[in-house]
This record gives structure tokens, C-alpha cells and sequence, in this order.
């Protein structure tokens, strides 16, 4: 199954409020023939155009091609969540990789919202403050206070607020939850937004995009001397180096990328506009997401709807009715809001790694690739995108940084790994319905 277009039309996004709210761009023609550059970018998501967008700065040629439309795909779908750190906690980081690559990540995934925050105040795009995190119980509760403590005491970051559960009910106006933390230096955006306030500044700085210019095959330079060929179904470009950033849309250019990063969906919908009734959701326009294994997501749009993320699925294909498969989860959260109207429902496809941390890798000797955000990928994606520009250019510490964290491939690699996946939902799903 191809899942460029399973489960949306070509050359159209998706049934999204932020489709609606965004007027999109002009299209960008397709390839035709034959084109010559310095480096081929496939995908137009945040780690694409961050990336495109770098390199032309930077005086090299470059060609983007995106199947579809630009921010078709999970950077224009998303939740609109810009975290701190990585995917994985410190703690965590730490027991994987040790005290002094813990803060190499985690100074790296500050300089990524620092990137964002510029990215977006250059597209025009707003970048509200404040990401809360709602725990269920006592236990995950200590864990998130233990945590803002560290990176407190250990990392010099000191905007996570602890918050009891009346600190998180004033915030978050849901009887779920047993306290957890606010984040005052994440924040949140329209995603939408972002991915075509980025192609406005790569077009404007010369970068040759083409939608619907579905890659097909890539045949990499072996020796020096040699062009890498990117071809498409009516062109190919002819270049120096190509880079990898179609995330849970790779489908099977790369087997071996795809078997340590799997594509999954996930579903948002947005309500009405909730007028007064947003003050008995949220005491302040912050983000949050909580503690389950299938995560619920959610924040207030500037026409105060409810944007809300959850509910899982066992298969590629996306259910007929989503609002009804979130609408439970929404529901649980927020009672209050019980029979609220629901006005836009949609899917998208994202890609997790089996440690959910980025996978970062060479599959060529000129090529790059970076994927595998798993959920955090809004900053994330930005500074992957700006690390391969780099590292093409010559400066690829930052790169090679992420490309030496170990990250094992799915048990059965690309073949396997949807089945196994699908049995460990299963189990994840279960813990979640019973609160632990």
C-alpha cells in the first residue's frame, strides 16, 4: 500500500481545519524532463524545506520534490505541539547515551525551537507559549516533578512549572488527571502554516520546488564523479547529493531506513468554535498532551475550537468516520463537552523508530536521511532539515551526533514489523483503557 495517496486525493490536502483557515499556495509545477542540481530534497515537510531552504541559502542549487502538495503530510496535520528536549526524557537519554551526550541532545533540541521560533517569525507565523503535561496518577505525576527538577538542577532549564492536581485543574478543566507540569518554553502553532510559510521562504530563496513529482527510484552515485539520479514518473534530476525527508512516506525507497523507522496514523478533530464555553476548557491558550501510550492531544485554535488528538488505529487505512473514533477520547477528557460539534476530522500519517528517538543515516555515500520523529517531530523536523543542509556542505558534526545514537531495527525489519506492531498496540491500547 502506497500511503501517499491510500487515504487522501492527489494533489489535495486533506479535510483539515487548518486546509480551511490557510489559503494554499499557487501550485508548484511538476517535473518535467530532465533537471541538473547541486542536491535533490524528497519531501516537502518541515525537514525538507528546512533543509532546501538552508542549502539555497548557503548558494547551492536544489531541487524539492513532494509528491503531493507541500506540508501535505504529517507537518501539516500535526497537533501543532513545538516541545522541549527530545522524544525521550533525559533520564532516559542518559542511561542510553551517557551524562555528556544527554546534553548534547537535549542543547540541540533547544537550538531546534530557537530555529522554529525563527522559521516561523519569518513566515509570518504566530508561536504561542506553554505546553502542559497532564499525568494520571501519583506515580507519573513524581515522575514529571522529579524530571523538571533535573533539568532544573542539571541542564539549566528552569521554565517547567510542577503543578499539583488543583495547579493542573485550573489549567487543564478535566477530572482525568492527577497533576504534572507546565512548560513555559514549548509552545504551539498552526502547523499548516509553518510548512507554507517555509516554502514561501525556500521558493523566494530560489529553490525549484515541484508537487506531484512522486519520487519512484533513486540510483546513487557508487564512485566519485558519478550523479546521483532521482526519478520521478514524467522527470529525474541529475545531482551531487540527495536528502532523505519523506518521514512515514519513504514507503520503499530505502529498505533500510524502513526497517527502523514505521509509518503509523493517527486522527485529529477540531469542534465548532467554542465562544465562552473555551474558558471551561483551558484557563490559558496553552497545548496540552498527557500520559497514555496512544496520547491524547489538544489546544484552543485563535477561533477557539478545540483541536484534539487521539484514538488508535490497527490499520493503514483510515476509518470512514473519525470524528466518532475521536469523539470518545475527547469525551472522556473533557465531559463538559459531551455532543459538542464536531466540524472537521481528519488523518495523518507519522513515523515512530523502535526507541522513538530520530534515525539519522548515511544509505548512499552522497545521501542523507532523517525520520522517525515519533510524535515530536515540530521542532525536531526543522533542525534535522538544517543538519543534513550542513553536513552536505561540510559541517556535519550536528549530524553525525544523531547518527551515532543506537537505534535498533524493528524485529523482522521492513516485512515484520506492521505485525508486531500491531500486537503491541494491542497490549499498550489495554494498559491505557485501565489506567496504568
Amino acid at each position: 500500500m502506497n500511503l501517499l495517496f491510500a487515504n487522501d486525493r492527489r494533489g489535495e490536502y486533506p479535510p483539515s481545519l487548518y486546509a480551511e483557515q490557510n489559503p494554499a499556495l499557487p501550485p508548484f509545477p511538476p517535473l518535467r524532463g530532465d533537471a541538473r542540481a547541486d542536491v535533490a530534497v524528497v519531501g516537502a515537510g518541515y525537514t525538507g524545506l528546512s533543509a532546501a531552504l538552508t542549502l539555497a541559502r548557503a548558494g547551492r542549487s536544489v531541487v524539492l520534490l513532494e509528491a503531493q502538495r507541500v506540508g501535505f503530510g504529517a507537518s501539516g496535520r500535526n497537533g501543532g505541539q513545538m516541545g522541549s528536549g527530545q522524544r525521550l526524557e533525559v533520564d532516559e537519554l542518559e542511561r542510553m547515551a551517557g551524562r555528556t551526550a544527554a546534553r548534547r541532545l537535549w542543547d540541540m533540541a533547544e537550538e531546534a525551537k530557537a530555529l522554529t521560533r525563527a522559521l516561523a517569525a519569518e513566515g509570518g507565523v504566530t508561536v504561542h507559549p506553554g505546553i502542559a503535561h497532564a499525568a494520571r496518577n501519583p506515580r507519573e505525576v513524581r515522575h514529571a516533578h522529579e524530571n523538571a527538577e533535573r533539568l532544573a538542577r542539571d541542564y539549566g532549564y528552569a521554565l517547567i512549572e510542577p503543578l499539583d492536581a488543583a495547579g493542573l485543574r485550573a489549567l487543564v478543566k478535566s477530572p482525568l488527571y492527577a497533576g504534572g507540569d507546565l512548560d513555559r518554553g514549548a509552545g504551539h502553532l498552526d502547523p499548516l502554516a509553518l510548512a507554507l510559510g517555509l516554502a514561501r521562504l525556500a521558493a523566494a530563496a530560489g529553490v525549484r520546488i515541484h508537487e506531484g513529482a512522486h519520487v519512484h527510484a533513486i540510483s546513487h552515485a557508487r564512485r566519485a564523479g558519478e550523479a546521483t539520479i532521482v526519478q520521478t514518473g514524467a522527470g529525474r534530476v541529475i545531482c551531487d547529493h540527495v536528502i532523505l525527508a519523506a518521514n512515514g512516506y519513504l514507503g520503499h525507497l530505502d529498505m533500510g531506513v524502513a526497517a527502523r523507522v514505521m509509518p503509523i496514523n493517527n486522527f485529529v478533530v477540531a469542534t465548532e468554535p467554542l465562544g465562552a464555553r473555551a474558558d471551561d476548557i483551558l484557563g490559558e491558550n496553552i497545548a496540552v498532551h498527557d500520559t497514555r501510550f496512544v496520547v491524547n492531544y489538544w489546544r484552543l485554535s485563535e477561533d477557539r475550537r478545540l483541536v484534539f488528538g487521539g484514538g488508535e488505529s490497527l490499520g493503514y487505512r483510515f476509518p470512514r468516520d473519525i470524528a466518532a473514533k475521536v469523539r470518545r477520547p475527547l469525551e472522556q477528557v473533557y465531559p463538559q463537552l459531551k455532543g459538542v460539534r464536531i466540524t472537521h476530522g481528519w488523518g495523518g500519517t507519522l513515523a515512530i523508530t523502535m526507541n522513538r528517538m530520530p534515525y539519522f543515516a548515511r544509505p548512499a555515500p552522497n545521501c542523507l536521511s532523517a525520520s522517525g520523529f515519533s510524535g515530536h517531530g515540530v521542532a525536531l523536523a526543522n533542525l534535522s532539515g538544517k543538519l543534513m543542509a550542513q553536513a552536505v556542505i561540510g559541517q556535519s558534526e550536528g549530524f553525525e551526533t544523531m547518527a551515532a545514537l543506537p537505534l535498533p531495527a524493528f524485529p523482522g525489519g521492513a516485512a515484520l514489523r506492521w505485525p508486531l506492531l500491531v500486537a503491541g498496540m494491542g497490549w499498550y491500547s489495554l494498559r491505557d483503557r485501565l489506567g496504568v
